[in-house]
Protein backbone atom coordinates (compact mmCIF):
# COMPACT_ATOMS: atom_id res chain seq x y z
CA UNK A 1 0.00 0.00 0.00
CA UNK A 2 2.77 2.46 0.91
CA UNK A 3 4.49 1.86 -2.42
CA UNK A 4 1.26 2.44 -4.34
CA UNK A 5 0.60 5.68 -2.45
CA UNK A 6 4.11 6.94 -3.13
CA UNK A 7 3.69 6.06 -6.80
CA UNK A 8 0.38 7.89 -7.32
CA UNK A 9 1.66 10.94 -5.44
CA UNK A 10 4.83 10.96 -7.54
CA UNK A 11 2.91 10.49 -10.82
CA UNK A 12 0.66 13.43 -10.00
CA UNK A 13 3.62 15.64 -9.12
CA UNK A 14 5.44 14.79 -12.35
CA UNK A 15 2.38 15.87 -14.28
CA UNK A 16 1.97 19.06 -12.25
CA UNK A 17 5.62 19.88 -12.92
CA UNK A 18 5.22 19.26 -16.65
CA UNK A 19 2.18 21.51 -16.88
CA UNK A 20 3.81 24.37 -14.97
CA UNK A 21 7.43 24.09 -16.19
CA UNK A 22 6.35 24.04 -19.84
CA UNK A 23 5.42 27.74 -19.78
CA UNK A 24 7.33 30.84 -18.77
CA UNK A 25 6.67 32.93 -15.67
CA UNK A 26 4.40 35.34 -17.51
CA UNK A 27 2.13 32.51 -18.59
CA UNK A 28 2.15 31.04 -15.09
CA UNK A 29 0.81 34.19 -13.48
CA UNK A 30 -1.53 35.21 -16.33
CA UNK A 31 -5.23 34.46 -16.34
CA UNK A 32 -5.90 32.81 -19.69
CA UNK A 33 -9.68 32.85 -19.21
CA UNK A 34 -11.98 34.25 -16.50
CA UNK A 35 -13.25 30.66 -16.17
CA UNK A 36 -9.83 29.48 -15.02
CA UNK A 37 -7.35 30.32 -12.28
CA UNK A 38 -3.81 31.40 -13.09
CA UNK A 39 -1.68 28.27 -13.28
CA UNK A 40 0.39 29.51 -10.35
CA UNK A 41 -2.75 29.58 -8.16
CA UNK A 42 -3.50 25.94 -8.99
CA UNK A 43 0.12 25.05 -8.22
CA UNK A 44 0.12 26.48 -4.70
CA UNK A 45 -3.47 25.35 -4.04
CA UNK A 46 -2.39 21.76 -4.72
CA UNK A 47 0.31 22.14 -2.08
CA UNK A 48 -2.02 23.84 0.39
CA UNK A 49 -4.59 21.06 0.24
CA UNK A 50 -1.83 18.50 0.66
CA UNK A 51 -0.54 20.39 3.69
CA UNK A 52 -3.97 20.74 5.30
CA UNK A 53 -4.92 17.08 4.99
CA UNK A 54 -1.67 15.14 5.14
CA UNK A 55 0.83 17.30 7.02
CA UNK A 56 -1.46 18.86 9.62
CA UNK A 57 -4.42 16.49 9.90
CA UNK A 58 -3.01 13.01 9.27
CA UNK A 59 0.53 13.78 10.36
CA UNK A 60 -0.20 16.21 13.19
CA UNK A 61 2.83 18.22 12.10
CA UNK A 62 3.50 21.92 12.38
CA UNK A 63 2.13 24.06 9.55
CA UNK A 64 4.41 24.94 6.66
CA UNK A 65 2.53 28.11 5.66
CA UNK A 66 -0.58 28.69 7.80
CA UNK A 67 -0.62 32.30 6.57
CA UNK A 68 -1.76 31.36 3.04
CA UNK A 69 -4.73 29.11 3.86
CA UNK A 70 -7.28 31.82 3.08
CA UNK A 71 -5.61 32.75 -0.23
CA UNK A 72 -5.93 29.20 -1.56
CA UNK A 73 -9.39 28.41 -0.26
CA UNK A 74 -11.36 27.79 -3.46
CA UNK A 75 -14.65 28.70 -1.77
CA UNK A 76 -13.50 32.13 -0.67
CA UNK A 77 -12.27 33.45 -4.00
CA UNK A 78 -13.93 33.10 -7.40
CA UNK A 79 -11.59 32.09 -10.20
CA UNK A 80 -12.09 35.41 -11.94
CA UNK A 81 -10.78 37.27 -8.87
CA UNK A 82 -7.73 35.17 -8.10
CA UNK A 83 -5.22 37.14 -10.23
CA UNK A 84 -5.74 40.15 -7.95
CA UNK A 85 -4.77 38.23 -4.81
CA UNK A 86 -1.26 38.47 -3.27
CA UNK A 87 -0.38 35.00 -4.52
CA UNK A 88 2.94 33.23 -4.12
CA UNK A 89 5.11 33.86 -7.14
CA UNK A 90 6.25 30.86 -9.21
CA UNK A 91 9.53 30.41 -7.31
CA UNK A 92 7.77 30.62 -3.95
CA UNK A 93 5.00 28.26 -5.07
CA UNK A 94 7.48 25.64 -6.28
CA UNK A 95 9.46 25.89 -3.05
CA UNK A 96 6.28 25.59 -1.01
CA UNK A 97 4.91 22.47 -2.69
CA UNK A 98 8.36 20.86 -2.47
CA UNK A 99 8.57 21.49 1.27
CA UNK A 100 5.08 20.13 1.77
CA UNK A 101 5.83 16.98 -0.22
CA UNK A 102 8.96 16.28 1.83
CA UNK A 103 6.87 16.36 5.00
CA UNK A 104 4.13 14.25 3.41
CA UNK A 105 6.59 11.50 2.56
CA UNK A 106 7.76 11.52 6.19
CA UNK A 107 4.13 11.22 7.30
CA UNK A 108 3.60 8.34 4.88
CA UNK A 109 6.64 6.49 6.24
CA UNK A 110 5.43 6.82 9.82
CA UNK A 111 1.68 6.26 9.35
CA UNK A 112 0.13 2.89 10.14
CA UNK A 113 -2.54 3.58 7.48
CA UNK A 114 -5.10 2.26 9.96
CA UNK A 115 -6.88 3.48 13.04
CA UNK A 116 -9.49 5.86 11.73
CA UNK A 117 -11.60 6.38 8.65
CA UNK A 118 -9.40 9.11 7.23
CA UNK A 119 -6.24 7.00 7.08
CA UNK A 120 -7.63 3.47 6.68
CA UNK A 121 -6.28 1.98 3.44
CA UNK A 122 -4.51 5.27 2.79
CA UNK A 123 -7.77 7.11 2.01
CA UNK A 124 -6.49 10.63 2.75
CA UNK A 125 -3.41 10.06 0.59
CA UNK A 126 -5.62 8.75 -2.24
CA UNK A 127 -7.94 11.72 -1.87
CA UNK A 128 -5.02 14.15 -2.12
CA UNK A 129 -3.59 12.36 -5.17
CA UNK A 130 -7.00 12.54 -6.85
CA UNK A 131 -7.27 16.22 -5.95
CA UNK A 132 -3.91 16.99 -7.56
CA UNK A 133 -4.80 15.06 -10.71
CA UNK A 134 -8.15 16.85 -10.94
CA UNK A 135 -6.32 20.17 -10.83
CA UNK A 136 -3.85 18.86 -13.38
CA UNK A 137 -6.76 18.24 -15.74
CA UNK A 138 -8.02 21.74 -14.99
CA UNK A 139 -4.56 23.12 -15.78
CA UNK A 140 -4.55 21.12 -19.00
CA UNK A 141 -7.83 22.85 -19.91
CA UNK A 142 -6.10 26.17 -19.14
CA UNK A 143 -3.34 25.20 -21.57
CA UNK A 144 -6.02 24.62 -24.22
CA UNK A 145 -7.33 28.16 -23.63
CA UNK A 146 -3.85 29.69 -23.63
CA UNK A 147 -2.92 31.81 -26.66
CA UNK A 148 0.53 31.11 -28.04
CA UNK A 149 2.77 28.53 -29.63
CA UNK A 150 2.40 24.91 -28.52
CA UNK A 151 4.36 23.94 -25.41
CA UNK A 152 2.93 20.44 -24.80
CA UNK A 153 3.47 17.40 -26.98
CA UNK A 154 2.28 13.82 -27.12
CA UNK A 155 1.91 11.12 -29.77
CA UNK A 156 -1.32 11.10 -31.80
CA UNK A 157 -4.20 9.19 -30.27
CA UNK A 158 -4.82 5.69 -31.70
CA UNK A 159 -6.90 5.02 -34.77
CA UNK A 160 -9.83 2.59 -34.84
CA UNK A 161 -9.00 -1.08 -34.41
CA UNK A 162 -12.56 -2.29 -35.03
CA UNK A 163 -15.67 -0.84 -36.63
CA UNK A 164 -18.15 0.29 -33.99
CA UNK A 165 -21.53 1.90 -34.35
CA UNK A 166 -25.20 1.52 -33.74
CA UNK A 167 -26.67 0.86 -30.33
CA UNK A 168 -27.00 -1.83 -27.67
CA UNK A 169 -30.22 -2.71 -25.87
CA UNK A 170 -29.83 -3.04 -22.10
CA UNK A 171 -32.81 -4.98 -20.73
CA UNK A 172 -34.81 -3.83 -17.72
CA UNK A 173 -33.65 -5.02 -14.32
CA UNK A 174 -31.82 -4.19 -11.14
CA UNK A 175 -28.14 -3.51 -10.71
CA UNK A 176 -25.93 -2.21 -7.91
CA UNK A 177 -24.97 1.44 -8.45
CA UNK A 178 -22.16 3.21 -6.61
CA UNK A 179 -19.65 1.56 -4.32
CA UNK A 180 -19.06 0.79 -0.68
CA UNK A 181 -15.96 -1.31 -1.29
CA UNK A 182 -13.54 0.88 -3.26
CA UNK A 183 -11.20 2.26 -0.58
CA UNK A 184 -10.42 5.50 -2.44
CA UNK A 185 -13.91 6.22 -3.77
CA UNK A 186 -15.10 9.70 -2.85
CA UNK A 187 -18.20 10.44 -0.81
CA UNK A 188 -20.58 11.11 -3.72
CA UNK A 189 -19.85 7.63 -5.16
CA UNK A 190 -21.12 6.03 -1.96
CA UNK A 191 -22.88 3.93 -0.81
CA UNK A 192 -23.56 1.01 -3.14
CA UNK A 193 -27.31 0.65 -3.59
CA UNK A 194 -29.63 -1.41 -5.81
CA UNK A 195 -31.45 0.44 -8.57
CA UNK A 196 -34.12 -0.85 -10.94
CA UNK A 197 -33.58 0.48 -14.45
CA UNK A 198 -36.14 0.25 -17.21
CA UNK A 199 -34.86 -1.18 -20.47
CA UNK A 200 -33.10 1.29 -22.75
CA UNK A 201 -30.88 1.48 -25.83
CA UNK A 202 -27.52 3.23 -25.69
CA UNK A 203 -25.07 4.04 -28.46
CA UNK A 204 -22.03 1.79 -28.70
CA UNK A 205 -19.72 4.79 -29.15
CA UNK A 206 -19.69 8.50 -28.37
CA UNK A 207 -20.89 10.93 -31.02
CA UNK A 208 -18.05 11.67 -33.44
CA UNK A 209 -16.86 14.81 -35.21
CA UNK A 210 -18.23 13.40 -38.46
CA UNK A 211 -21.67 12.84 -36.94
CA UNK A 212 -21.69 16.25 -35.29
CA UNK A 213 -20.81 17.91 -38.59
CA UNK A 214 -24.00 16.45 -40.07
CA UNK A 215 -25.94 18.26 -37.34
CA UNK A 216 -24.19 21.54 -38.18
CA UNK A 217 -24.73 21.07 -41.93
CA UNK A 218 -28.42 20.41 -41.32
CA UNK A 219 -28.78 23.80 -39.65
CA UNK A 220 -28.66 22.47 -36.10
CA UNK A 221 -27.52 25.79 -34.67
CA UNK A 222 -30.23 27.70 -36.54
CA UNK A 223 -33.28 25.65 -35.58
CA UNK A 224 -34.77 26.68 -32.24
CA UNK A 225 -37.14 23.70 -32.27
CA UNK A 226 -34.14 21.47 -31.58
CA UNK A 227 -33.16 23.37 -28.47
CA UNK A 228 -34.74 23.78 -25.08
CA UNK A 229 -35.92 27.31 -24.33
CA UNK A 230 -33.01 27.86 -22.00
CA UNK A 231 -30.56 26.19 -24.39
CA UNK A 232 -31.64 28.38 -27.30
CA UNK A 233 -31.31 31.51 -25.18
CA UNK A 234 -27.76 30.50 -24.32
CA UNK A 235 -26.96 29.63 -27.95
CA UNK A 236 -28.03 33.12 -29.01
CA UNK A 237 -26.36 34.95 -26.14
CA UNK A 238 -23.05 33.07 -26.54
CA UNK A 239 -23.19 33.04 -30.34
CA UNK A 240 -22.65 29.30 -30.59
CA UNK A 241 -22.20 27.98 -34.13
CA UNK A 242 -19.94 24.94 -33.57
CA UNK A 243 -18.00 23.24 -30.77
CA UNK A 244 -15.51 25.47 -29.00
CA UNK A 245 -12.16 25.79 -30.81
CA UNK A 246 -13.65 24.79 -34.20
CA UNK A 247 -13.13 27.08 -37.16
CA UNK A 248 -14.31 26.79 -40.75
CA UNK A 249 -11.48 26.96 -43.27
CA UNK A 250 -13.03 27.14 -46.72
CA UNK A 251 -14.89 23.89 -47.25
CA UNK A 252 -13.38 22.14 -44.25
CA UNK A 253 -13.31 22.50 -40.48
CA UNK A 254 -10.26 22.67 -38.24
CA UNK A 255 -9.89 22.90 -34.50
CA UNK A 256 -7.39 24.49 -32.17
CA UNK A 257 -5.54 21.92 -30.06
CA UNK A 258 -3.12 23.25 -27.46
CA UNK A 259 -1.81 26.04 -29.65
CA UNK A 260 -1.87 24.21 -33.01
CA UNK A 261 -4.67 24.41 -35.58
CA UNK A 262 -5.29 20.92 -36.92
CA UNK A 263 -7.78 19.23 -39.28
CA UNK A 264 -10.71 17.44 -37.71
CA UNK A 265 -10.31 13.69 -37.42
CA UNK A 266 -13.81 12.50 -38.44
CA UNK A 267 -13.86 9.37 -36.26
CA UNK A 268 -12.79 11.04 -33.03
CA UNK A 269 -15.47 11.78 -30.41
CA UNK A 270 -16.57 15.39 -30.56
CA UNK A 271 -15.16 17.40 -27.65
CA UNK A 272 -15.72 20.86 -26.14
CA UNK A 273 -19.49 20.91 -26.42
CA UNK A 274 -21.78 22.10 -23.66
CA UNK A 275 -24.75 20.19 -22.29
CA UNK A 276 -27.20 22.34 -24.25
CA UNK A 277 -25.45 21.48 -27.51
CA UNK A 278 -25.53 17.79 -26.63
CA UNK A 279 -29.23 18.05 -25.80
CA UNK A 280 -30.00 19.75 -29.14
CA UNK A 281 -28.02 17.17 -31.10
CA UNK A 282 -29.89 14.37 -29.32
CA UNK A 283 -33.23 15.88 -30.26
CA UNK A 284 -32.06 16.28 -33.86
CA UNK A 285 -31.04 12.60 -33.89
CA UNK A 286 -34.38 11.49 -32.42
CA UNK A 287 -32.78 10.31 -29.21
CA UNK A 288 -31.81 11.72 -25.81
CA UNK A 289 -28.91 11.81 -23.40
CA UNK A 290 -28.63 8.82 -21.07
CA UNK A 291 -29.46 9.25 -17.42
CA UNK A 292 -26.60 8.81 -15.01
CA UNK A 293 -28.08 5.51 -13.87
CA UNK A 294 -28.31 4.22 -17.44
CA UNK A 295 -24.74 5.26 -18.14
CA UNK A 296 -23.42 3.43 -15.09
CA UNK A 297 -25.45 0.30 -15.79
CA UNK A 298 -24.13 0.19 -19.37
CA UNK A 299 -20.62 0.64 -18.01
CA UNK A 300 -20.65 -1.74 -15.04
CA UNK A 301 -23.37 -4.36 -15.24
CA UNK A 302 -22.34 -7.87 -16.25
CA UNK A 303 -25.45 -9.69 -17.53
CA UNK A 304 -23.81 -13.10 -17.04
CA UNK A 305 -23.00 -12.69 -13.36
CA UNK A 306 -25.29 -9.85 -12.28
CA UNK A 307 -22.26 -8.14 -10.73
CA UNK A 308 -21.25 -4.50 -11.07
CA UNK A 309 -17.67 -4.14 -12.28
CA UNK A 310 -15.20 -1.49 -11.16
CA UNK A 311 -14.40 -0.70 -14.80
CA UNK A 312 -16.26 -1.57 -17.99
CA UNK A 313 -13.69 -4.27 -18.85
CA UNK A 314 -13.57 -5.76 -15.34
CA UNK A 315 -11.49 -5.26 -12.19
CA UNK A 316 -8.06 -4.73 -13.74
CA UNK A 317 -6.52 -1.28 -13.41
CA UNK A 318 -6.56 0.86 -16.59
CA UNK A 319 -3.79 0.20 -19.10
CA UNK A 320 -2.79 1.73 -22.43
CA UNK A 321 -4.69 -0.89 -24.46
CA UNK A 322 -7.91 -0.40 -22.47
CA UNK A 323 -8.53 3.36 -22.36
CA UNK A 324 -7.16 6.78 -23.31
CA UNK A 325 -6.31 8.33 -19.94
CA UNK A 326 -3.53 10.21 -18.18
CA UNK A 327 -2.61 12.81 -20.81
CA UNK A 328 -0.92 10.00 -22.74
CA UNK A 329 -2.37 11.72 -25.81
CA UNK A 330 -3.61 15.28 -26.15
CA UNK A 331 -6.81 14.31 -27.94
CA UNK A 332 -9.52 11.65 -27.97
CA UNK A 333 -8.82 8.39 -29.78
CA UNK A 334 -10.95 7.33 -32.72
CA UNK A 335 -14.03 5.29 -31.85
CA UNK A 336 -13.17 1.62 -32.02
CA UNK A 337 -9.60 2.21 -30.79
CA UNK A 338 -9.99 0.21 -27.56
CA UNK A 339 -11.98 -2.98 -28.21
CA UNK A 340 -10.49 -4.62 -25.10
CA UNK A 341 -11.98 -1.84 -22.98
CA UNK A 342 -15.61 -2.49 -23.96
CA UNK A 343 -18.15 -3.21 -21.25
CA UNK A 344 -19.87 -6.54 -20.69
CA UNK A 345 -22.93 -5.01 -22.36
CA UNK A 346 -20.86 -4.27 -25.48
CA UNK A 347 -20.46 -0.50 -25.14
CA UNK A 348 -17.11 1.03 -26.15
CA UNK A 349 -14.95 3.81 -24.74
CA UNK A 350 -16.97 4.59 -21.66
CA UNK A 351 -13.73 5.37 -19.83
CA UNK A 352 -11.32 8.02 -21.14
CA UNK A 353 -11.34 10.05 -24.37
CA UNK A 354 -14.14 12.49 -23.44
CA UNK A 355 -16.26 13.15 -20.39
CA UNK A 356 -19.83 12.26 -21.31
CA UNK A 357 -22.74 14.55 -20.46
CA UNK A 358 -25.70 12.77 -18.87
CA UNK A 359 -29.28 13.97 -18.59
CA UNK A 360 -29.19 13.88 -14.78
CA UNK A 361 -28.49 16.62 -12.30
CA UNK A 362 -26.06 16.15 -9.41
CA UNK A 363 -27.86 14.62 -6.44
CA UNK A 364 -26.80 12.46 -3.47
CA UNK A 365 -27.31 8.72 -3.39
CA UNK A 366 -29.63 7.26 -0.73
CA UNK A 367 -27.93 7.32 2.70
CA UNK A 368 -25.20 9.66 1.45
CA UNK A 369 -22.80 10.85 4.14
CA UNK A 370 -20.43 13.76 3.58
CA UNK A 371 -16.82 12.71 4.21
CA UNK A 372 -14.35 14.05 5.05
CA UNK A 373 -15.75 17.53 4.38
CA UNK A 374 -19.09 18.80 2.98
CA UNK A 375 -17.48 21.14 0.44
CA UNK A 376 -16.38 18.27 -1.78
CA UNK A 377 -19.91 17.23 -2.80
CA UNK A 378 -22.71 18.23 -0.47
CA UNK A 379 -22.70 21.94 -1.20
CA UNK A 380 -23.17 21.25 -4.93
CA UNK A 381 -26.17 18.93 -4.69
CA UNK A 382 -29.33 20.32 -6.25
CA UNK A 383 -27.57 23.20 -8.01
CA UNK A 384 -27.53 24.02 -11.69
CA UNK A 385 -25.24 21.17 -12.63
CA UNK A 386 -25.31 18.23 -15.02
CA UNK A 387 -23.49 14.97 -14.48
CA UNK A 388 -20.42 14.01 -16.52
CA UNK A 389 -19.15 10.46 -16.53
CA UNK A 390 -16.20 8.38 -17.71
CA UNK A 391 -13.21 10.74 -17.68
CA UNK A 392 -11.27 12.12 -20.63
CA UNK A 393 -7.85 11.84 -22.23
CA UNK A 394 -6.80 14.38 -19.58
CA UNK A 395 -8.05 12.37 -16.59
CA UNK A 396 -5.62 10.26 -14.61
CA UNK A 397 -6.59 6.69 -13.75
CA UNK A 398 -6.47 7.39 -10.01
CA UNK A 399 -9.37 9.82 -10.50
CA UNK A 400 -11.34 7.71 -12.95
CA UNK A 401 -13.44 4.59 -12.39
CA UNK A 402 -16.90 3.57 -13.51
CA UNK A 403 -18.42 4.93 -10.29
CA UNK A 404 -16.62 8.30 -10.46
CA UNK A 405 -18.97 11.30 -10.71
CA UNK A 406 -18.11 14.68 -12.19
CA UNK A 407 -20.43 17.64 -12.61
CA UNK A 408 -20.49 21.09 -14.18
CA UNK A 409 -22.80 23.84 -15.36
CA UNK A 410 -24.66 23.04 -18.59
CA UNK A 411 -23.04 26.00 -20.40
CA UNK A 412 -19.45 24.87 -19.85
CA UNK A 413 -17.38 24.00 -22.94
CA UNK A 414 -13.73 24.44 -21.90
CA UNK A 415 -13.81 21.01 -20.25
CA UNK A 416 -12.97 17.92 -22.31
CA UNK A 417 -16.61 16.89 -22.69
CA UNK A 418 -18.54 15.06 -25.38
CA UNK A 419 -21.55 12.72 -25.19
CA UNK A 420 -23.29 9.60 -26.43
CA UNK A 421 -26.99 9.02 -27.03
CA UNK A 422 -29.65 6.77 -25.57
CA UNK A 423 -33.35 6.19 -26.13
CA UNK A 424 -36.38 4.52 -24.58
CA UNK A 425 -37.27 1.08 -25.90
CA UNK A 426 -40.22 0.57 -28.18
CA UNK A 427 -42.93 -1.82 -27.06
CA UNK A 428 -41.64 -4.58 -29.35
CA UNK A 429 -38.11 -4.29 -27.88
CA UNK A 430 -39.07 -4.76 -24.27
Amino acid sequence: MRARIADVLSRARRRTTLLTDSVDEADLVAQHSPLMSPLVWDLAHIGNQEELWLVRDVGGREAVRADIDELYDAFKHARSNRPSLPLLNPEQARGYIGSVRDKVLDVLDSSDLTGNELVDNGFAFGMVAQHEQQHDETMLATHQLRIGAPVLSAPPAPVAQVQVGGEIVVPAGEFVMGTSADPWALDNERPAHPVHVEGFAIDVAPVTNEQYLAFIDDGGYDRPELWSERGWAHREEAGLVAPQFWERDGDRWTRMSFGARIPLRPKQPVVHVCWFEAEAYARWAGKRLPTETEWEKAARFDPKTGASRRYPWGEDEPAAHLANLGQRHLEPAEVGAYPAGASATGVHQLIGDVWEWCASGFEPYPDFRAFPYPEYSKVFFGGDYRILRGGSFGTDEVACRATFRNWDHPIRRQIFAGFRLARDLREDER
